[in-house]
């Protein structure tokens, strides 16, 4: 099957651009060797076809790449539209059908953000189930990588393929994974699935008609499945989620959490260069200023710089009192979810359509950074077409770390079941 990977992957034979106009002359050599997921891959028979354009470093939500300029919206004729981002380039191959699947990351909606506005299945999986090396680093508390496709049973394809554990990746999940665990997906697993609805992460008031009615039409197709879907109260949302992160800590008496730690981030990007041979030192303070123009947490200063890179980033205090908050709020949810019998969260993935690539996104709040700060399993699933002939909505099936099967078939009964998904045109 041939599928890409996102622009700061390595690849054996093509230097890293990481989309970055200066990252590019900076590192114009070729790699040696794959990222730990494209090794997976091509151990699994797929065929790499290359490499997409990114929002500069992985950074912003919008397509945007200074070397490579506007990804553009393949189901826009006017060409405006943005396809959402950082991810950009691997949804819109899928959508186009150049590719089966493709690679992608996601700190803050990354995956799904660009699986919406280009109408194609972005999954965001449980945080650790895929082990990043071989990637240039984000925030290693949040970042996790996972597939966008057409469908759900090829993003299940190629997740079952890129997961499981290794020690590469100190934050990654040490339990095994047995391959083809999620080769079948069932059809009719909506059949008595008890579905809750999140009011604080349906913003009614704020949503258009349109993408107001194809949601509320996606709740009426999981019903006709078989699905009970019914308002899900929980003590922890979008709403509150950072707020009860910092309480965690102060009550603690904790540091208080960061999920973008300078000193993680810079050792991820040390250790980076480390398995690249050369002087990984000189590699991070040649690149560190065209980095820190979208990382600027870290220190501009290189003596500064220098301290942090050797502090491991598992042992980094803030990222640790973050992971501890995180614990005990998923032991609150899971403690709810499982008196409610609720086997999946439902919620749009974003409230609206794509707007244009030059204009600033409606001022409506999303619930994707909450999915990252708890680290909780996410799929994106089309629900059709609006008027304008642009991708209208999608809705997110979220579990529980170590659900992602479950949610999985659900997405997928849900496809087969409305049959949203259409291609450009």
């Amino acid at each position: 099957m041939p599928v890409f990977a996102k622009a700061i992957y390595d690849m054996k034979e093509m230097p890293t651009t990481a989309s970055n106009a200066e990252w590019a002359k900076l590192f114009p050599d070729a790699m040696k060797t794959d990222a730990i997921e494209v090794a997976r891959l091509r151990a699994a028979g797929a065929v790499v076809l290359g490499k997409t354009v990114a929002d500069d470093f992985a950074y912003h939500g919008n397509g945007t790449s200074t070397l490579s300029g506007q990804v553009r919206n393949p189901y826009d004729r006017t060409g405006v539209k943005t396809p959402g981002g950082s991810s950009a380039g691997s949804a819109v191959s899928v959508a186009c059908g150049i590719a089966f699947a493709a690679l992608g990351t996601d700190d803050g909606g990354s995956n799904r953000i660009p699986a919406q506005f280009c109408g194609v299945v972005g999954m965001k999986p449980t945080f650790g189930l895929v082990p990043r090396t071989g990637v240039i680093p984000t925030w290693p508390i949040l970042d996790t990588h996972g597939p966008l496709a057409r469908h759900v049973a090829d993003a299940a394809l190629l997740l079952d393929a890129i997961a499981g554990p290794d020690a590469s990746d100190g934050l990654a999940l040490t339990s095994p994974w047995t391959r083809g665990a999620l080769a079948s997906l069932r059809d009719d697993a909506l059949v008595g699935a008890r579905l809750g609805i999140v009011d604080a992460h349906v913003p009614r008031t704020q949503m258009s008609a349109e993408s107001l009615a194809v949601f509320d039409r996606a709740i009426a197709d999981l019903k006709s499945a078989g699905a009970i879907v019914e308002p899900f109260a929980t003590t922890i949302t979008r709403i509150n989620v950072r707020q009860l992160f910092a309480d965690g800590a102060k009550g603690r008496g904790d540091v208080p959490v960061n999920p973008n730690s300078p000193a993680a981030t810079a050792n991820a990007l040390f250790r980076y260069f480390s398995t690249h041979g050369g002087d990984a030192r000189k590699n991070v303070e040649r690149g560190l200023a065209s980095y820190r123009a979208f990382y600027d947490v870290l220190p501009k200063d290189w003596s500064e710089m220098a301290k942090l890179l050797d502090q491991p980033y598992e042992r980094d205090p803030a990222s640790l009192s973050f992971a501890k908050s995180r614990e005990a709020l998923l032991a609150e949810l899971a403690e709810q979810l499982f008196a409610k019998h609720v086997d999946a969260m439902i919620y749009p993935t974003m409230p609206f359509p794509a707007p244009r690539a030059v204009d600033p996104w409606p001022d409506v709040r999303t619930a994707l950074g909450y999915g990252n700060w708890l680290g909780i399993p996410e799929v994106s699933v089309p629900t059709g077409i609006g008027a304008d002939g642009m991708p209208a909505g999608n809705i997110s099936f979220v579990g529980l770390p170590g659900s992602d099967a479950r949610l999985l078939a659900l997405a997928h009964s849900y496809e087969q079941h409305s049959k949203r998904f259409a291609p450009p045109a």
